[in-house]
This record gives structure tokens, sequence and C-alpha cells, in this order.
């Protein structure tokens, strides 16, 4: 079977709602062990009752992946019972707003959540990966590479992801531990329609076709398509590729000059 990770344990960050959710189905579909760390209990409890129901085996734990001791103790615990295969740093927050209207505060929360959680889940996992080799999947974004309005902090962090990315991979190819990133533009997850309905109550249906015309195939991405690009790169067939952003964008990054 193509694309099949029977017998690999993965760690899934953020992998109960939203783009992480859809990676840990398909991930447990195609056979793999999947571990959900995630902020909110509930939600990693639903996608691990989902993948069950669907014959698949998952685990949750609650996380913060902004602390680093609680995550080398979920890493460690998991790694006590097996090896660790995978793991996707996908837990990510937003922010809107330019530089004078970001607040220390607001920049704080994002470097512990979007950067400091990649290198604390990063750095757990990687001398138990040093064994026997592995994969760092992380969650950049189009906006680690190409400006977008009013998101100084996001950009900035994501930025951050993306040369995390290639410093992994430069530091432990030795190691075969292989180390890439995927950069989504706009996905279409609960998040958008949360964002819609708080800040256009009264013109929603308008204001998610003109979000979805501003990526050039004129709509936004499905976080499946995000898990199907992710299941690749996590598969013996991608065992040729690290130092690798790759970009599922609907053409944004390079048709919209």
């Amino acid at each position: 079977m193509k694309f099949s990770l029977i017998g690999k344990t993965a760690i899934i960050t953020g992998g109960g709602s939203g783009i992480g959710k859809a990676i840990s189905k398909v991930f447990a579909e195609q056979g793999a062990v999947v571990h959900i760390l995630e902020f909110s209990p509930d939600n990693g409890e639903q996608t691990v009752k989902e993948i069950a129901d669907a014959g698949g085996k998952a685990y949750s734990y609650a996380c913060n992946v902004s602390k680093g001791l609680e995550v080398k103790e979920v890493i460690d615990q998991i790694a006590n019972s097996s090896d660790v295969d995978i793991l996707v740093n996908n837990a990510g927050i937003a922010h809107v707003g330019n530089i004078e209207n970001t607040s220390e505060e607001d920049l704080d929360r994002i470097y512990n959540v979007n950067i400091k959680g990649v290198f604390n889940c990063s750095k757990a996992v990687i001398p138990y990966m040093k064994v026997k080799g592995g994969l760092i999947l992380n969650m950049a974004s189009i906006a680690s590479s190409v400006g977008i309005l009013d998101r100084f902090a996001y950009s900035m962090s994501k930025g951050a992801v993306l040369t995390m990315t290639y410093s992994i991979a430069k530091d432990y190819i030795k190691h075969n531990i292989r180390c890439n990133c995927i950069s989504p533009a706009r996905i279409h997850t609960p998040f958008v329609d949360g964002f819609i309905a708080e800040n256009y109550p009264d013109n929603q249906e308008e204001m998610f076709e003109k979000l979805s015309k501003t990526q050039p195939l004129g709509r936004m991405g499905k976080p499946e398509e995000v898990a199907n690009l992710a299941l690749y790169l996590a598969s013996d067939e991608a065992s040729f590729i690290t130092g690798t952003d790759f970009p599922i964008d609907g053409g944004f990054i390079k048709l919209n000059g």
C-alpha cells in the first residue's frame, strides 16, 4: 500500500481540531498509532473517539506546548512504550495586527505557542529519533515567505518555523532525522468560520466569498488536502526529502503578483 504508516507512531500537536484533526485522522487511517497533544482536552478526546470508531488507534493528552517540562513529560511517556517515528508540530495561534497595534503581550503569546511550542516538542523527540531516525514536520505558512497585510506577529512566528525547519534538517541529517514544513494559504477550518462570525456577523456569506477569492484558485483549501500532503511527507515514499518547505496555497505565492 502506498503511503502506509503501519507500524509508525505519530505525535501530532493541536491534533484535535482543524488541520491537526484532519492529519490525525488521515494518519490513523493509514495505520499509524496517533498521539494527540491538545490544549483543549475535549477536542482531543473527540478526535480519538472518531478515530476509534473508524477502526484506528489514537490517544490524547492535555498539553500546553509552550511549557517545556509539560511537553517533555508527555513525550517521555509516549516514548517509554514505543518508538517515536513522526512529530507533526501543528499547534498554533493567530493574530491580526501590524507592528503598531501589536502589544508586547500579543507578541509573547504568539512566540510562546508558535515558536517555543515547536522548539519544545522538537527538542523532546530528537533524543529518541536519534536512535532509529524519524520525521519532524512543521506547520509553517505562506506568511513565512511573503508579506501578508496586518499579520506582523503571526508572520514573524511562521518565518521562525521555516528557519527552524532548515536548521533541524541540517543539524540532524546525520542521524537520519528528516525535517520539512508545510506552508498553507487560507484553509477552511472552524477558526475561519468563527473569525467571520465574530467580525462580520451581518455579511458572513459575502466575507467568506471575498476571503475565498484571495486565493488564485478561487476557493479556500480543505484541511484534508493539507493532511494528504502531510501523509506523503511522513511516508517512506518521501524518504529522500528533507530541509524543504511545501506551499499548499492555491497559487497564492507565485500567482498573486
